[in-house]
């Protein structure tokens, strides 16, 4: 699993891919960031779908017994979005702005949950986080 500096790092590099494999890395990165936080609260990420996608299903096992998780429920659902848009229409003109905007909401979920991380403690004796508090990546 890749660190959260890492996936943040490999989000701004994303542009150099086409853009469906673009969207399916995003999603992808999303989903390894959902993972942080599950493994930091000492639960097994989920490999079951929701709504047909992993993240979302991530997300609800993230969300439980944490109430203030919900709060990335719609940026993980943007991202779903992002990902069907750029994908059911792969010829469209302004697929490169799309895809843009799908690596700023991945951001956003990593940033937040990054956050989260730092501001809860989890983490704090798990390897993966352990750059995260190191090198304060977690910017405003």
């Amino acid at each position: 699993m890749k660190s959260i500096a890492e996936i943040e790092e490999r989000i701004d590099e994303i542009h150099e891919n086409p853009a469906a494999d673009a969207a399916t890395e995003l999603l992808h990165l999303g989903e390894e960031v959902l993972e942080h936080w599950i493994c930091a609260r000492g639960e097994t990420p989920t490999e079951a779908k929701k709504e047909g996608f992993r993240l979302l299903a991530l997300h609800r096992q993230g969300a439980k017994g944490d109430p203030s998780f919900n709060a990335c429920r719609e940026t993980c659902r943007e991202l779903v979005y992002h990902y069907n848009l750029v994908t059911s229409q792969s010829d469209h003109p302004e697929i490169e702005k799309r895809v843009q905007l799908a690596a700023l909401v991945a951001k956003h979920l990593v940033l937040f949950i990054g956050g989260k991380l730092q501001i809860a403690g989890l983490g704090e004796f798990c390897c993966s986080a352990k750059p995260l508090r190191e090198n304060e990546i977690v910017n405003p």
